[in-house]
């Protein structure tokens, strides 16, 4: 039975709200809803007088954040991020006086059997955040090339044995095709040594690339970036709170080469010990801020 309540517990969510220090009557974008946690946050402090336009990928969790945030003053849009432009000048709503981003995906979507994202899950691996645009994870990995699937593992996840991961894909896909989580992660964990005191899975770093390719999540994360000073109003704020590497180097450089950008700060914001220990996915997280000057 499907459950409305979230399980995702939101990351940095007080330094969210304290860096863009939102007032009674801003209006704010949380450009990823996923389960609605600091959408919840960022709307008590703008109150009824404010606004907080919320976007997400995922018709699952626009339809569960719909019951959860009832009654408050949000307004949900079916949009990526990227889009956000676009959807402010229809709304009439820019400039806006603050945006936060939490890239990657929520506990609710890693807990759904049917989406593909846990790596113990049953079902086809399918990995899109909106599972009606795009190409599911398993068809990709049908139609790529093995030098292909090397390079994109190596690129988005960099895992330094993508090849062999990948010549192991190809080999079994002669027999029968990769289809589930619990096929690939099955199959990376052969690939992968494990090293010693490490408790993260082996086939983290492939199922990260894969979800990475399959959301074209990078390059939305670089139309974002470029266009997010049109959308801000003067002193307005954006913090965006990235998981790994590639993403943290590309908000990083984007706030500091951007002339319409003043960095807030000069080094990320990392979750307290006290959060890592009541919320482990937490651990990876680093959130930039910046002001429109």
């Amino acid at each position: 039975m499907e459950s409305s309540l979230p399980i995702h517990v939101p990351v940095l969510a007080a330094e969210v709200v304290q860096w863009l220090a939102p007032r009674p009557g801003d209006v704010i974008i949380d450009g990823t809803l996923g389960a609605g946690g600091h959408t919840r946050f960022l709307a008590a402090a703008v109150g009824d007088s404010g606004l907080v336009i919320s976007f997400d990928r995922d018709p699952k969790a626009l339809s569960a954040a719909e019951k959860n945030l009832e009654g408050l003053p949000v307004k949900l849009v079916q949009a990526n991020f990227a889009e956000m432009a676009a959807v402010l000048q229809e709304l009439g709503a820019a400039p806006v006086q603050g945006v936060v981003l939490d890239l990657g995906l929520s506990s609710d979507q890693l807990a759904d059997a049917d989406r593909g994202f846990s790596f113990l899950a049953s079902g086809d691996l399918d990995l899109r955040f909106n599972p009606e645009e795009g190409e599911p994870a398993w068809q990709l990995l049908q139609r790529l090339e093995a030098d292909e699937i090397a390079d994109l593992i190596y690129r988005y996840g960099e895992e330094r044995f993508s090849r062999r991961i990948a010549r192991k894909i190809v080999e079994r896909r002669r027999i029968s095709p990769v289809r589930t989580s619990a096929d690939l992660a099955n199959l990376v964990r052969q690939c992968v040594p494990r090293g010693r005191g490490h408790s993260i899975d082996p086939a983290t770093r492939t199922f990260q690339a894969l979800r990475i390719a399959v959301n074209r999540e990078l390059e939305s994360l670089e139309t974002v970036l470029r266009e997010l000073p049109d959308c801000l109003a003067t002193g307005g704020r954006a913090a965006i709170i990235s998981f790994h590497s590639l993403e943290d180097r590309m908000v990083k450089n984007a706030f500091r080469e951007d002339e319409r950008f003043e960095v807030l700060t000069k080094k990320p914001i990392r979750p307290t010990n006290d959060e890592v220990q009541r919320n482990p996915r937490s651990r990876s997280a680093k959130m930039r801020v910046a002001a429109r000057i």
